[in-house]
Order: C-alpha cells, then sequence, then structure tokens
C-alpha cells in the first residue's frame, strides 16, 4: 500500500503543477485583437489650385520684354517693370500669372505659349515647376 499511497500523490502533484501550469500560460498570454483601422469620415480634399496674388492685367508690361526675348534684340532687354511683378512669388505662382496673362493675351502678341512662359521664366530667374502645364 505504501507504494499505492506514493503513486497517488505522484499523480495528486503531477495534475496540481499541471493545472497551476496551464493557468499561468493561460493567464499571461492572452492577446488582445488590434482596434479596426480607423475610416475617415471625409474624403482627403485635393490640394488647392494655384492661383495668382497679381493682377494679371499688370503683366501687360511683360510683352515688351518677351518682344525683345523673342525678336533678339541686341544687348540684354531690361528686366524691369516685368520681372519687378513676379519677383515675389515662388515659381509655381510666377507660372500661373504669366500663364494667365499669355491665354488671355494681354500681352497682345500670338505666340507658343508654353516657350513663351519658358523664356520669361527663366529670364527672371524663375523655373517652370515640374509637371506644370499651361492648359
Amino acid at each position: 500500500m505504501a507504494s499505492s499511497s506514493k503513486a497517488v500523490a505522484t499523480i495528486a502533484l503531477l495534475l496540481s503543477l499541471n493545472i497551476v501550469f496551464f493557468t499561468t500560460v493561460s493567464a499571461n498570454h492572452y492577446v488582445p485583437c488590434p482596434p479596426p483601422p480607423k475610416t475617415p469620415k471625409h474624403p482627403p480634399t485635393p490640394p488647392a489650385a494655384a492661383t495668382c496674388p497679381k493682377d494679371t492685367l499688370k503683366l501687360g508690361v511683360c510683352a515688351n520684354l518677351l518682344n525683345d526675348l523673342v525678336h533678339l534684340v541686341v544687348g540684354t532687354p531690361p528686366k524691369t517693370p516685368c520681372c519687378s511683378l513676379i519677383e515675389g512669388l515662388v515659381d509655381l505662382e510666377a507660372a500661373v500669372c504669366l500663364c494667365t496673362a499669355l491665354k488671355a493675351n494681354v500681352l497682345g502678341i500670338n505666340l507658343n505659349v508654353p516657350i513663351s512662359l519658358s523664356l520669361l521664366l527663366n529670364y527672371c530667374g524663375k523655373g517652370v515647376p515640374a509637371g506644370f502645364q499651361c492648359a
């Protein structure tokens, strides 16, 4: 009987350890589900289109500069007053202003708009922004 009581004690000990082990593992292994992704209530708004902060009619003074640049006048054409009008603008704003003036034919001459725009912007120290199209 001594061996049978030892066997019962061993089984009781193993069952007790088993219960403690599984309880500990179950309690520490709890991983909550991640929260569902948040969906925006409103679709994202596209960036606002660039506008010209200057009076486009004033850019008519660029006609003389463009005429001199296109017809290869001897010497360097004066940068004022045309370049001074777009001096404080970033490239995109300057491009929009001159594009608007060219499309409205404020300058009073028929020309190739993309080439004229690039010519004026480059002469005034500005650049045509990447992907910008004067349409």
